[in-house]
């Protein structure tokens, strides 16, 4: 046995558990927590930031690139209600992140006293918005509450979770015995009557295709296998891109996965919510529990799922484990390949002329593309580039495109993309984002600076909103409001904080400043300036008429 404080037993849990990183904004309630990260910053580095929706995005970001858990602790009260929209986007892309933040002293706590960063119910809120959250009374339960959270956010479905302590419990002592590792939950043993009724859809259709999710990027191989097997597309909108890369015959994006959709018969939804068929390709109105003449396979690790949607064949595990059953199964059958890879090849040859049509977004995608490595990360944002990047964005490996998911929330990508870099410092990482959404975490170039994050942000700035523009100007008859903007002058903003910046009149002009800025390994800005109103909308790629 050992005396430790709560902080100190929290901290050795995280390093047990392999965690070398965690975002961190401290304040009165968390300093024992920060003191002794302090005292183990040989084996975690903690890395600050300038608010606390900042710590929240870079954990996401750490955790979305790598599929490891993304570790933030913020103050309580107002310190977590900021982190909140980070919250929710780990929650709506199944990214496993874990919120360590503090509490009113206990002698308060539940009293309504209006204590500092007091919130009448802290606890209740972060669990509407993890897998699980839970609060540590006493300093000996430590060690097993941080390892339930990190059980919960990294077993079954991923996802957030949170760790509260009060203010005066966590710099208590006590002795508390050898910490351990979580162990996290097996996965559900796959059912061999769910991988033949699977099977039997398969041999009974024409042309299946394969929708993915962030639930497969782990089983990228496996899912290759299945489609070459199958001679089946591959498809993914924002979590599943890259899981088959999209220079490769049956890896494809959504324009030309499009032209082939009348003739599909079948759906295979691998750790997938199925928006792009149902959604996209349905209604964004009503929940659809059919979409007639197709049957429809999900692979899913959480058994929810299996009921949201009208499922002819559930097949419940990991994604790994679950599609190399199917493919064993395939072959045991002898099941012959029904899918045309001539059609295949036609569609993303008819699809690549489509979208050229999307300008200028398209010319600027192209040349990102041209110079990020394969493996280099390509984080999108709510702007016009980041909506056509969706599907105009070819994307060769698993992880490398990160999304907020169905979130939609505008601003994360700066932040996000500085938390890719910390995880992944040997790669390139390329955040593109708007002006709007640019500032919402501006100040994180100070951030980017203190720590040498070397990720290259491109702001595409058009002095609006660019959607909700063109939304007022086509269906509410021109009348504009709150959708124009008025900017600073970008590239003099980032030099303020030390970050190289460039500015950029068109694509021609991007190549050499792209290039030069992955070369620094130094944070970087590219200004792109575009006039307001000019974009192509890429709308009709993304949610095509019905």
């Amino acid at each position: 046995m050992s005396e430790k404080t709560t902080g100190e037993a929290i901290v050795e849990t995280l390093v047990a558990n392999g965690i070398d990183t965690v975002f961190g904004l401290p304040g009165a309630q968390t300093y024992p927590l920060f003191d002794a990260l302090y005292q183990h910053s040989n084996k975690i580095r903690t890395v600050g930031a300038r608010h606390e929706q900042g710590i929240a995005y870079m954990a996401f970001g750490y955790a979305r690139s790598t599929g490891k858990l993304g570790v933030y602790a913020p103050v309580p009260g107002p310190g977590v209600l900021n982190a909140t929209a980070a919250m929710c986007t780990s929650l709506g892309t199944c990214a496993p992140t874990l919120c360590l933040t503090g509490e009113v002293p206990s002698d308060f706590k539940g009293k309504g006293r209006g204590h500092l960063h007091e919130l009448s119910d802290q606890l209740g809120i972060l669990e509407r918005l993890t897998r699980h959250a839970a609060h540590i009374e006493r300093p000996e339960d430590a060690p097993a509450a941080v390892n339930t959270a990190i059980a919960a956010a990294l077993g079954g479905r991923p996802g957030p979770a949170a760790v509260s302590v009060c203010w005066d419990t966590l710099a208590e002592k006590r002795d508390i015995g050898a910490v351990e590792a979580a162990a996290i939950p097996a996965s559900p043993v796959i059912d061999p009557d769910q991988v033949a009724a699977c099977v039997k859809l398969i041999r009974a259709a024409r042309r299946p295709m394969i929708f993915v999710g962030s639930g497969a990027q782990h089983a990228a191989q496996d899912v290759a296998a299945l489609a070459e097997r199958l001679q089946a597309p591959v498809v993914g909108f924002r979590g599943g891109r890259g899981i088959v890369s999209e220079d490769q015959p049956l890896g494809l994006g959504m324009a030309a996965a499009h032209l082939l959709w009348p003739e599909t018969d079948l759906m295979i939804g691998i750790g997938t919510r199925l928006e792009i068929p149902f959604m996209r390709w349905g209604s964004m109105m009503k929940a659809h529990r059919a979409l007639p003449g197709r049957k429809l396979i999900r692979v899913d690790i959480d058994p929810a799922e299996m009921e949201k949607l009208d499922t002819d064949g559930p097949l419940l595990g990991d994604a790994k484990a679950a599609v190399a059953a199917l493919v064993k199964a395939l072959d045991a059958a002898g099941h012959t390949p029904t899918g045309d890879k001539a059609a295949i090849a036609e569609a993303k040859a008819c699809a690549a002329v489509d979208i050229r049509t999307v300008q200028p977004e398209m010319d600027y995608l192209d040349v990102i593309r041209k110079v990020l490595p394969r493996d280099g990360f390509f984080v999108e944002e709510l702007t016009q580039t980041g909506f056509t990047s969706n599907f105009g964005f070819p994307v060769y490996q698993p992880r490398t495109f990160v999304s907020c998911g169905y979130q939609g929330t505008l601003g994360y990508g700066f932040p996000t993309a500085l938390g890719v870099k910390v995880a992944n410092p040997d790669r390139a990482v390329v955040s593109i984002t708007g002006d709007g959404g640019f500032l919402f975490a501006m100040p994180e170039l100070a951030t980017a600076v203190q720590y040498n994050i070397a990720t290259v942000t491109i702001v595409f700035d058009n002095s609006s909103y660019g959607n909700v523009r063109r939304d007022q100007e086509t269906r509410y008859g021109g009348r504009l409001i709150g959708s124009d903007l008025v900017n600073p002058d970008f590239a003099k903003l980032a030099e303020s904080f030390g970050v190289r910046a460039y500015t950029v009149l068109s694509p021609a002009e991007l190549a050499p400043a792209l290039e030069h800025a992955l070369a620094l390994d130094a944070p970087a800005l590219i200004w792109v300036k575009i006039a307001r109103g000019s974009e192509t909308s890429p709308w009709r790629f993304i949610h095509p008429p019905v």
